[in-house]
């Protein structure tokens, strides 16, 4: 049998279960999931082999209409995704309409791609209304093969898995075997980080703010870490430090136990706040922070 791989991308709206359904394939979580739209902001591979195979997925920012800088450069991820896709997955579920960014739907159609169009969260829905949905949507993609998935309960999941081993093209791998994805140690211990943004501050302060590993030093029986979080005003640096700092401590106690469990290794962490005012408008801080292509 010919080995098998190629790039499975992951699209879809904001808010629809894209980081999870990846962690899913996956099988670890290599992309933060919070209940907040635009949590995933950069493009994240996850690695799946087999002695036969190799699937490369890709999580993605959800889709939006860019109101700054940073937000152009996360829907660039998104058409990158779509251009060098072999198996687009287009993840919605049974709450939004295909109305909702209607042109990427129109450029979906449009593809000779494969694509499998995921309806996730079909635990909040009944059969009669589920049945409804993925009418709607093979009328409006007919192209699209429909899988009803609950991501969270790992419903339907194998039997997409299946098929995408089945679209998957012949070809060697393109990354090493024992790869699990293509970020650093220090990428995701600044995602872990900004998780911890986003579930404990409101409105527009997980935003505003960006995480750097300015060290990540790993001794035989500790990893020391300094982080610094990025802020674009004054005004929010009180704010993420918090009274006497104990937001800031919070957020850290936070980060630390997660990244132990990721690293199995006990973890010093050290971790401060900058403001690097207007950070989202700028070239070059956007550069800094990856999200040029």
């Amino acid at each position: 049998m010919a080995h098998k791989a190629g790039f499975v991308n992951i699209i879809g709206n904001p808010n629809v279960g894209k980081s999870t359904l990846m962690n899913q394939f996956v099988g670890e979580k290599v992309s933060i999931i919070t209940s907040k739209a635009q949590t995933t902001r950069h493009r994240i591979l996850g690695i799946v082999n087999g002695e036969e195979f190799q699937m490369v997925y890709s999580d993605t920012p959800g889709i939006l209409k860019p109101n700054y800088k940073l937000q152009k450069s996360m829907m660039k991820f998104v058409d990158t995704a779509m251009s060098d896709a072999d198996i687009l997955l287009y993840v919605t579920d049974v709450v939004e309409t295909p109305e909702k960014n209607i042109e990427y739907i129109q450029r979906i159609e449009k593809t000779s791609i494969p694509v499998i169009l995921l309806i996730n969260k079909i635990d909040l829905s009944d059969q009669t209304k589920l049945e409804q949905i993925v009418e709607a949507w093979k009328k409006r993609v007919p192209k699209a093969e429909i899988f009803p998935v609950s991501a969270i309960e790992n419903f339907n999941i194998e039997s997409v898995f299946k098929r995408i081993l089945e679209l998957l093209p012949e070809s060697p791998a393109y990354f090493p075997k024992d790869e699990l994805t293509d970020k650093t140690e220090r990428f995701f211990v600044q995602e872990i980080i900004r998780e911890k943004i986003f579930l404990n501050y409101q409105k527009e302060i997980p935003y505003s703010c960006e995480v750097n590993v300015e060290e990540f030093i790993e001794e035989e029986d500790i990893i020391r870490i300094r982080a610094l979080i990025y802020v674009a005003r004054d005004s929010q640096k009180g704010i993420i430090i918090g009274h006497k700092g104990k937001m800031l401590k919070k957020v850290g106690t936070e980060a630390r136990i997660d990244i132990e469990a990721f690293f199995e290794k006990k973890v010093y962490m050290d971790t401060h706040v900058k403001v690097l005012k207007d950070w989202r408008e700028k070239d070059q801080n956007l550069k800094f922070f990856g999200y040029e292509q």
